[in-house]
């Protein structure tokens, strides 16, 4: 496992029962039972107490921590029929957005997920998650799409950022996070946005303008990294930390500010220590959304929307 480095001595401990372990496999006749049962209890409630009291940056952190799943483990557990629609029908395909139709839990839905990539080739693949301008375009097809054919909208944001490059903005970076927003803004039909990791800049509220905004417990929300905070403010990322405080990004924050709707929590220790239980906790808290939003007419759920995001502004 990949530790973080605040989790220092929760990794010393759980080292020390891996090598209690590796002593018994070479000699059968040591009794460790009551030892391991004894470091295990230690490091529980080390990783309950330390989980319990982090701070916004050490949230940050686990928030991008390697094993945290990420938007294509989350549709192998919980969609259906899973079918990627690729390209934006006007230069290319774009990997980091992952995009298409599915049945969620029986019920067809429209899907939009950013992908980082799990290891090097597959981040290569996926840019790490940051977003050409023709993934925003392609996340705007679906959403017309999904309003067409009348199909609730399902989007996981998890993204460093959309692609700073010269590439993107030659190609009108800008242009399509905002069109990717006013086409989410403008679908008629029950819209669920989920924060599963680091929902950074326009790169994540481009498919994240939703009914529902939910995030995971330690996962991070807001317009700049604080690394990117931190350099405008301080001109150094070494007030990255501070940033991070200021910026108000966590779930528990968002959530007092009305900025979000929902948390979903975690397994103790963070997502990485339970994917699967993180992924259906999840799927839960979509299902109770998409319940709440039944019966609702799609005027409705545009009026409710644009004054959901009116009094973000207004509040803050």
């Amino acid at each position: 496992m990949h530790y973080l480095e605040f989790e220092r001595p929760i990794a010393e401990l759980e080292g020390k029962i891996v090598e209690l372990r590796k002593l018994a496999e070479e000699d059968p006749s040591m009794d460790i039972d009551g030892e391991v049962e004894r470091l295990q209890s230690r490091a529980g409630t080390l990783v309950a107490d330390t989980y319990a009291r982090l701070t916004p940056w050490q949230k940050v952190q686990v928030a991008r921590h390697p094993g945290r799943p990420h938007f294509l483990d989350y549709a192998r557990q919980i969609l259906e029929d899973f079918t990627p629609l690729a390209g934006d029908r006007a230069f290319g395909e774009d990997q980091a957005v992952v995009a298409g139709l599915a049945r969620f839990r029986g019920r067809p839905v429209a899907f939009i997920g950013q992908e980082k990539g799990n290891d090097t080739q597959s981040r290569i693949k996926h840019n790490f998650g940051s977003a050409m301008p023709e993934g925003y375009r392609k996340a705007a097809r679906i959403f017309e799409l999904a309003d067409r054919f009348g199909l609730p909208v399902l989007s996981f944001a998890d993204t460093a950022g959309a692609y700073p490059g010269v590439s993107a903005e030659e190609r009108g970076q800008a242009e399509a996070i905002a069109r990717s927003i006013s086409a989410g803004l403008s679908v008629k039909t029950p819209f669920i946005a989920t924060i599963i990791g680091e929902g950074m800049s326009g790169g994540a509220i481009a498919i994240a303008a939703a009914s529902r905004v939910y995030m995971l417990e330690h996962s991070i929300y807001s317009v700049i990294s604080p690394e990117g905070c931190a350099s405008i403010l301080w001109r150094s990322a070494d007030k990255a930390q501070e940033a991070a405080t200021a910026l108000k990004i966590t779930a528990q924050d968002l959530l007092e500010l009305k900025v979000i709707d929902a948390i979903v929590p975690e397994p103790v220790g963070g997502a990485h220590r339970g994917p699967s239980d993180t992924i259906e906790a999840v799927a839960d808290q979509i299902a109770a959304g998409l319940k709440e939003m039944e019966g609702i007419s799609g005027e409705e759920l545009l009026r409710q929307r644009r004054a959901k995001f009116l009094g973000i502004g207004r509040r803050l």
